[in-house]
């Protein structure tokens, strides 16, 4: 996710989506969409759709829909365009009340501008929750957001540890759902159906249609699954969802994890490295490279020469496993070790937008102030109450394991797969925490679908790829228009995870022309990106008001679209 997967809001495992702006219990579920005056200027609905489709479970579910309405004319209204932010578990709500109007402003006036929470996350019911209380969820999931991403080399028994907590969670959430039994039901396959139902409830027979990161998963699901109901349809920052459903056992298929700002799942073959991480440490390197051509006054964490960074960054990060920092404030304390190093460096990685505040943040910790960067990502001192609340992580967690097939690995397998994901990049031990989360979860929907993905639409995709995307390489962008007859690869000729962190007027003046006349972009079209890693590297450029109004519009959107599901 990113900033990415995007000032990001800062997500911590206590994070409640719904402001206190609107009470979405107020609303009554209800199968037409009964519009409510909801946030500033927005509209609410609470739809209602079966929670099975196969109808042998006759309840209803609530999908909680937010609208930014078309400011035109109704004889000149053209329907809905449905943004998913990713995640799994980020909020579409909360996408349109940050940003609705800064959508609308390249998308277009002629469209209501729609997010939705899917099935089982956030202000939807029900929501994804496994406890009765914050404190039995704080004896399964710990608030501390560096041990629950702890890399799982930083000690001889991370692995192991993490393994046991995640069968206990496994075993918690059985027993938790045993008597709802709704968990199977989180399934991409049936929130593609949802979007469908919510097409028609609009009036509109045929599917507009924008996700990013884990949305784009979704959005492959749903072209595969309704190719006739594909009037527009983006797919941008794509994990490779032919493998989504292929992880089986151990080491003889693939690997999964789930991904940032904006993370999900993802899986590639140890047998053929070339998986999600081919290009992260190439995004590295060009932080090593960047921060030396921009020098010591753009760049605080600046040496003499690019080697010499990466050396330094190598050095502390071994200091601080070693002698971590203990940073107390005034409303938590923490420490800022060597995994809350390796993972502050990968979302920056996703999110390199930001680089000039990470290198500050890493000069500080070399000088042994740690302050400000455990403060910037701080998890709140617990405390406790009545009930329950609605938290990212085991939401992600719920929609994510339910979704895959089963994980049977053993911690010998586990072991392995960590040390070949180590192969394409040292940030494997991060990104294979997910394959270990997953590994106690046995909450699975027979009948699910499992690709694979693919299908000659009613009109062409527009698929988004990066040039050097941390978690999404570009090869990926490439497979899946390969997959989708027709469909046009555009290529966003930056750094990070989905085009929202590389902001470019080429890129996102085409995204507004496909959605409003159904222009796609030449086949082979590669965008430049309008902004500087560090500033001072290349001359600042003059650009048109109007060029100036999208880069606005595009900076708004990635600030309220989380980048990661830790950070």
């Amino acid at each position: 996710m990113f900033k990415l997967f995007f000032t990001l809001v800062t997500l911590s495992n206590v994070l409640v989506w719904a402001q206190t702006t609107f009470d979405w219990n107020s609303l009554a579920p209800s199968p037409t969409l009964n519009w409510t005056p909801c946030y500033s200027g927005l509209q609410c609905a609470l739809f209602q759709v079966p929670i099975d489709y196969t109808f042998r479970d006759k309840r209803n579910i609530s999908i909680a829909v937010a609208r930014y309405r078309a400011t035109v004319p109704a004889k000149e209204y053209r329907g809905p365009i449905f943004f998913n932010p990713g995640g799994p578990a980020n909020s579409g709500v909360e996408s349109i009340v940050s940003s609705g109007a800064a959508f609308a402003e390249f998308l277009g006036a002629h469209f209501d501008i729609v997010g939705f929470d899917i099935r089982g996350i956030a202000n939807s019911r029900p929501s994804i929750s496994l406890f009765d209380t914050p404190a039995e969820r704080a004896s399964y999931l710990p608030d501390d957001l560096s041990i629950r991403m702890r890399p799982l080399d930083a000690s001889d028994d991370t692995l192991t540890a993490l393994w046991a907590r995640m069968q206990l969670l496994g075993q918690r959430a059985q027993a938790y759902d045993k008597p709802q039994d709704y968990l199977k039901y989180f399934t991409t396959d049936y929130i593609a159906t949802d979007m469908l139902r919510l097409t028609d409830a609009f009036g509109f027979p045929k599917l507009k249609y924008w996700g990013v990161s884990y949305g784009s998963i979704l959005g492959q699901t749903f072209a595969t699954l309704f190719p006739d109901k594909v009037e527009r349809l983006v797919v941008d920052g794509k994990f490779a969802s032919w493998a989504i459903w292929t992880a089986r056992r151990g080491l003889e298929v693939c690997s999964v994890f789930l991904l940032l700002r904006d993370p999900w799942m993802t899986i590639f073959c140890p047998a053929n490295l070339t998986g999600s991480m081919t290009d992260t440490d190439h995004v590295l390197q060009t932080f090593f490279d960047d921060c030396f051509k921009a020098g010591p006054s753009e760049c605080a964490y600046y040496d003499s020469s690019p080697a010499k960074i990466a050396a330094n960054l190598k050095a502390l990060e071994e200091r601080l496993r070693r002698q971590p920092i203990s940073v107390l404030t005034p409303t938590s304390h923490g420490v800022v070790d060597y995994s809350f190093l390796r993972v502050l460096t990968f979302a920056n990685l996703l999110g390199p937008s930001d680089w000039p505040n990470f290198a500050r943040l890493l000069a500080q910790i070399s000088a042994g102030n740690g302050t400000e960067a455990y403060t910037q990502k701080q998890v709140p001192t617990f405390q406790c109450s009545q009930k329950d609340v609605y938290t990212l992580f085991q939401a992600t967690i719920g929609m994510a394991c339910s979704d895959m097939r089963p994980v049977h690995d053993t911690i010998p397998e586990l072991d392995a797969f960590r040390k070949n994901e180590a192969k394409l990049s040292g940030y494997g031990n991060v990104w294979a925490n997910w394959r270990v989360w997953c590994s106690g979860w046995k909450i699975h929907r027979e009948g699910k679908f499992t690709g694979p993905v693919g299908a000659k639409t009613s009109f062409p995709l527009l698929i988004i790829g990066n040039t050097f995307d941390p978690s999404t390489p570009h090869m990926w962008s490439q497979k899946v228009s390969t997959q989708f007859p027709g469909s046009v690869l555009l290529t966003n000729d930056g750094f990070g995870h989905t085009s929202l962190i590389a902001p470019s007027t080429c890129t996102h003046k085409a995204l507004g022309a496909y959605f409003q006349n159904g222009t796609l972009p030449a086949k082979g079209t590669i965008c430049p990106v309008d902004f500087e890693l560090f500033p001072g590297i290349k001359s600042k450029q003059r650009r048109s008001e109007e060029d100036a109004r999208l880069l606005r519009a595009i900076s708004t959107i990635r600030k309220a679209v989380p980048d990661h599901v830790w950070w």
